[in-house]
């Protein structure tokens, strides 16, 4: 396992995706929003943000659809 700390992050969220996976690709997009949203802390979440800005190499289909939606509820509560 690589030491790059996005690569680390990357390997997690597909890990936490394919735990939500069987139960359709929906709750998996919510699912794992929800726990990242949940239990990643904001240095954790920046860097991924960063990473799906910068085209998310690596990030299963739902999991990266779940990061662009976390991203732009936080962008959009910012602005609030």
């Amino acid at each position: 396992m690589s030491h790059n700390p996005t690569e680390r992050l990357v390997y997690m969220a597909n890990q936490i995706g394919k735990f939500f996976q069987s139960q359709g690709r929906d709750k998996e997009v919510a699912g794992v929003a929800e726990h990242i949203k949940k239990f990643w802390d904001p240095r954790m979440l920046k860097t991924i943000y960063a990473h799906h800005d910068a085209g998310g190499e690596g990030l299963d289909p739902a999991v990266k659809d779940a990061i662009g939606k976390l991203k732009d509820a936080a962008v959009a509560k910012e602005k609030a």
